[in-house]
């Protein structure tokens, strides 16, 4: 696995995360790092014919979660390579298919494409959480949603999105629903953990988004689904956002 580093940061959390995802898996095509000063660009990855990129901020690449932010790109690249359903699936086409003919304000859309990147999330995970350590992974998400209920959250480095000041309550209840389903898929947390109780708190602020259907959607998600199978999922999951959770609060 050819993994390259350039820019101005540090390459051995990038390093280290290969040498741990070859433990289990392997990339075909060779991946290209690049550091960059921008302390507010967010991580983007590019997957193409001959190789796959990525770039991370300095600020990211020198943070304490800079190798598992490595691990969680590897993974997706791993997926791609695969041809995962969840990473080859349009999610243009799968939110037409859902809303088709609904109205749906331009807020909860931008949170629709938000739940699809978690689903394509919860696969890519499946692989990190398979090979890696959870410690940290469960501080992190455990800060980010005590900060989006708090609303007073600082920024964080990386492609895990922190939940951010004004957070919106409903996005951020279905964020809790997320983490829980993909920590409990992994048998990664405790049933006294506190982040059951920060996502009782976020469920509380919106009455409108059911915390039990949403961690159902993200934690029953197949391992091994045929594009179909994805694909309604995918719909179902967008509709219980935008459509259904509208009618309940309604």
């Amino acid at each position: 696995m050819d993994v390259r580093v350039t820019g101005c940061g540090p390459a051995e959390p990038f390093l280290s995360a290969r040498d741990v995802f070859e433990t289990e898996y392997e990339l075909t095509l060779p991946v290209d790092v690049e550091i960059r000063e921008n302390p507010d660009e967010r991580t983007v990855a590019g997957h193409y014919e001959d190789h796959h990129e990525l770039l991370v901020s300095q600020r990211a690449a020198t943070s304490a979660m800079a190798r598992e932010l490595a691990l969680h790109e590897f993974a997706h690249m791993a997926r791609y390579e695969e041809e995962h359903p969840s990473h080859v699936q349009s999610t243009e086409e799968a939110l037409f298919l859902a809303l088709a003919g609904k109205s749906v304000e331009r807020r909860k859309l931008a949170h629709c494409y938000q739940i699809a990147n978690h689903m394509k999330d919860i696969y890519a995970d499946d692989i990190t959480l398979d090979i890696g350590p959870t410690e940290k992974l469960v501080a992190f998400m455990e800060s980010s949603l005590a900060s989006a209920v708090a609303d007073s959250p600082p920024a964080a480095p990386g492609d895990w999105e922190r939940w951010t000041e004004a957070a919106d309550p409903e996005i951020t209840a279905v964020n809790a629903a997320f983490a829980l389903a993909l920590l409990e898929r992994h048998d990664a947390i405790e049933r006294d953990h506190r982040l059951y109780d920060l996502a009782d708190a976020a469920a509380a602020d919106a009455p409108g988004v059911s915390l039990a259907a949403f961690k159902n959607h993200f934690q029953s998600l197949r391992r091994d689904p045929d594009e179909s199978e994805y694909r309604q999922a995918l719909v179902d999951v967008t509709r219980e956002y935008a459509i259904d959770g509208r009618q309940a609060a309604d």
